[in-house]
C-alpha cells in the first residue's frame, strides 16, 4: 500500500511563499515522476508542475513556483512565490510509480492540502 502526504499549506498575503512538501511512502519499487495538480472551487483540476525526465510548469506558474525532489526521501516539494489570489486551490500531489519490479506503472494521489492567498 502506498500513501502520499502532502504538507505545508495555509493561508498567506499575496506576495507571499509556502512550500509544499509531499512524502511518499508504503510499498515503493521505484518513482518515475512526481507532480503537483490544483483545483480550485468550480474549476476542474490543473496541472501545476511535473517533474521527472523532464521538467515542465504551466505557464501561470512559470517564474515563481518550482518544483523539486529528493529521491532518497521519496519526496517532492513546491516552493511557491510571488503567490497571487488566484493561486488559492486544493493542491494535490500525484506520483506515478511501481511498487515492485514486475508492476506498471500506476498512479496515487495524496489527500489535498488547502492553500489561500487572501490580504
Amino acid at each position: 500500500q502506498v500513501q502520499l502526504v502532502e504538507s505545508g499549506g495555509g493561508l498567506v498575503q499575496p506576495g507571499g511563499s509556502l512550500r509544499l512538501s509531499c512524502a511518499a511512502s508504503g510499498r515503493i519499487f521505484s518513482i518515475n515522476a512526481m507532480a503537483w495538480y490544483r483545483q480550485a472551487p468550480g474549476k476542474e483540476r490543473e496541472l501545476v508542475a511535473h517533474i521527472g525526465d523532464t521538467t515542465i510548469y504551466v505557464d501561470s506558474v512559470k517564474g515563481r513556483f518550482t518544483i523539486s525532489r529528493d529521491n532518497s526521501k521519496n519526496t517532492a516539494y513546491l516552493q511557491m512565490n510571488s503567490l497571487k489570489p488566484e493561486d488559492t486551490a486544493v493542491y494535490y500531489c500525484n506520483a506515478e510509480l511501481k511498487t515492485t519490479y514486475w508492476d506498471s506503472l500506476d498512479a496515487y494521489w495524496g489527500q489535498g492540502t488547502q492553500v489561500t492567498v487572501s490580504s
